[in-house]
């Protein structure tokens, strides 16, 4: 009889994190999840533990066969001092118990001279601090899968999803989170794309992917393309996901953030991400697609109202 594979998710509470949970179980997953305040999802075993610990994350990994490592520190505060030691705690348990690691990635490893299309292997100079971690964070993990821990990174746009309201750029930048919208603030030229990532179609991807492990190289890394929208697509699809063709588009109010973020950590660090807005970097995912053959994509506007019920703008 064939061993139910398990799965530790760091980060379970977060967006990415939850969505994967949800997916794993779908596809036949043991789903363990270590969180500071377990949650009470059914069929999901949770461990209370603090991934700054590393004792707490390789008690949690005992017997996992993957770490999905979807732990961030909440509203951008603390990178510097939380991120790696977070990273390595997660790299330590899979050596120790022989698991693979998997990283949902972001596009701040990359700097303009790999814009406006990004593949896989494109030259990695970030342009923020932020960015330098991330480039740091898949160097460990490098490392890690040359010393035997396998490793999966799947690197995507800004998330959006039923979940993701607290670091969203989507709930807490374009529209307000918990009000009706009346206007999409868009924070780059209307004209400039943006590649943006549903969580669940994100989610089910990784499950796809684990579910061909034993196919992937040691450090293995693809591209979610996901949706690429400008700011006139983005507008139109938020009024028709609200059904409302009155709701405005509106701008970002950048002074705003100029003004508040020397002051204000999570603010100074939107301030460093803005040249994301004012350039396009799209995902190329054609390696993404040769491998899994179809790749999930729920219809945008489906997506943005699921967003929008999340966040508790419908």
């Amino acid at each position: 009889m064939k061993r139910t594979k398990t799965v530790l998710v760091v980060g379970a509470n977060g967006g990415v994190g939850g969505e994967t949970c949800m997916a794993l179980l779908r596809h036949g997953w043991h789903v363990r999840a270590l969180a500071r305040r377990p949650g009470s999802v059914e069929g999901i075993e949770w461990v209370q533990g603090d991934a700054m610990v590393a004792a707490d994350v390789l008690r949690a990994a005992a017997g996992a066969d993957v770490i999905v490592h979807a732990v961030n520190p909440p509203g951008y505060r603390g990178w510097e001092k939380l991120v790696l030691p977070m990273l390595n705690h997660t790299i330590a348990a899979a050596k120790a118990v022989g698991a693979r690691i998997v990283l949902p990635g972001t596009i701040y490893n990359y700097g303009l001279d790999a814009f406006p299309v990004l593949t896989e292997d494109a030259p990695q100079h970030p342009v923020s601090r932020k960015g330098e971690l991330r480039v740091a964070m898949e160097q460990r993990l490098a490392q890690a899968a040359k010393e035997g821990a396998p490793v999966l990174i799947l690197r995507c746009g800004d998330f959006i999803g039923p979940r993701n309201t607290g670091n969203s750029w989507f709930s807490q930048g374009l529209v307000k989170a918990g009000t009706k919208v009346r206007a999409v603030k868009y924070p780059g030229p209307p004209e400039l794309g943006h590649a943006w990532a549903y969580l669940p179609d994100v989610a089910e991807t990784l499950a796809r992917l684990l579910d061909r492990a034993d196919e992937l190289e040691p450090f293995a890394a693809f591209h979610f393309g996901g949706y690429w929208l400008d700011g006139h697509q983005m507008v139109d699809a938020v009024r028709a996901a609200t059904g409302d063709a009155t709701v405005r588009a509106a701008r970002f109010p950048w002074w705003m953030v100029a003004l508040a973020q020397p002051f204000v950590e999570t603010l100074r660090e939107l301030w460093k991400m803005r040249y994301l807005w004012k350039n396009e970097a799209r995902l190329e995912d054609a390696k993404l697609r040769r491998f899994l053959g179809e790749v999930p994509a729920t219809p945008v506007v489906d997506a943005l109202r699921s967003a929008l019920v999340g966040a508790g703008c419908l």
